[in-house]
């Protein structure tokens, strides 16, 4: 469950962090939101506090940012006063249904036959998620999160309590925990985590590892259609694909990004950054329906508001680290934007930044 939504806009996002990063699905911003809700937690402060409007939960393909996940944990124990949110919360969540991991499960000959398929999948879930079923002696799933620094107990807890349920749906209720092991210290009484898990719970081991029966790998759903495998992996392999084409992106933009601060941005120089020619960068961005001038223009846009908006660095100043070659160009370009100049908007931006301040002194 991560939180930041992919907005390239600038250099840095809103907390000056660097814009490259791991990301995951907003499918799970999505549970841990109605999660809240079911709480009696104020949800749409939480993901604000984490750098999401929560109009965002909308937006078609949103993927949110592995690297906020200390924000949203941090914010969901200071607004529920729960120091063991994670577990509670995913308590709380839906069933992870109507995905495309679901329907590969329900495609597949049988539980563990879907598992191992959803496995090589699973960055459809997260890109910093990495999952492996080990079979013998004992059947269990182990895992653990490549960017370590962002992983907090919270979101272990929740995600394997999402993970279970998810199991539970897909085999009909027959799957159920034996034993789970995790690599943190409790965050309340053992009791309550067995209460919720239903199972054995061991702390501060080397590894995550959730145990299960042998027999539940060969259990298949009864409602499962295995004639509509070949379609279910086609869905996956394109949102693989979508994927692909948004790290390109990315990296376009990363590199926009460094060469900006030179004042020398050509398609031709960012081609070389990559390794590969000007034509093949060119082929590449029109096959993500996009182009490098309208990337480009997209950085200069957002890093002007968002320098307007939260610095006091001179409108001059502002031009030079867009990019532009002269103010009179910068203007023009703004006013097209934003249908203002930079002066009016960041004008509007302080008395709103003001308005909310006072909001919140008051509440």
């Amino acid at each position: 469950m991560s939180f930041r939504p992919i907005v390239y806009d600038g250099r840095f996002d809103s907390f000056g962090k660097c814009m490259s990063g791991l990301t995951d699905a907003g499918t799970l911003v999505r549970l841990a939101y109605q999660g809240l809700i079911n709480l009696g937690v104020d949800a749409d402060e939480v993901l604000r506090r984490s750098g999401l409007d929560p109009q965002q939960l909308y937006q078609t393909n949103l993927r949110t940012r592995f690297s906020a996940q200390p924000l949203f944990w941090k914010a969901a124990v200071e607004l529920s006063g729960d120091p063991c949110i994670g577990l509670h919360l995913g308590e709380k969540m839906p069933v992870y249904k109507g995905q495309i991991l679901e329907y590969l499960f329900l495609s597949s000959a049988n539980f563990g036959d879907g598992l191992r398929r959803v496995i090589n999948y699973q960055r459809l879930i997260s890109d910093a998620l990495h999952g492996q079923l080990i079979e013998q002696p004992r059947p269990c799933l182990t895992s653990y999160f490549a960017e370590h620094q962002y992983a907090t107990s919270h979101l272990a807890e929740a995600m394997v309590l999402g993970l279970i349920k998810s199991f539970h749906a897909v085999t009909d209720g027959a799957f159920k925990a034996e034993k789970i092991v995790f690599n943190h210290a409790p965050n309340t009484d053992l009791a309550e985590y067995q209460r919720i898990f239903q199972c054995d719970v061991v702390f501060e081991a080397k590894s995550f590892q959730l145990f299960f029966a042998p027999e539940i790998l060969n259990y298949r759903s009864l409602n499962a259609v295995p004639e509509l495998l070949n379609l279910h992996v086609k869905a996956a392999d394109q949102h693989l694909a979508l994927l692909q084409k948004q790290d390109f992106i990315r990296e376009v933009r990363s590199q926009i990004a460094a060469l900006l601060e030179g004042g020398d941005v050509t398609l031709e120089r960012v081609a070389a950054r990559l390794d590969i020619t000007a034509r093949n960068l060119r082929h590449q961005l029109n096959n993500t329906n996009t182009s490098f001038q309208q990337l480009l223009n997209d950085h200069r846009h957002s890093l002007a508001k968002r320098l307007l908006s939260r610095t006091d660095e001179e409108i001059s100043e502002i031009v030079y680290l867009t990019g532009f070659s002269e103010p009179a160009t910068f203007y023009r370009a703004f006013r097209r934007w934003e249908n203002s100049t930079p002066i009016e908007y960041r004008r509007r931006a302080r008395r709103m930044a003001s308005t909310i301040s006072t909001a919140s002194d008051i509440q």
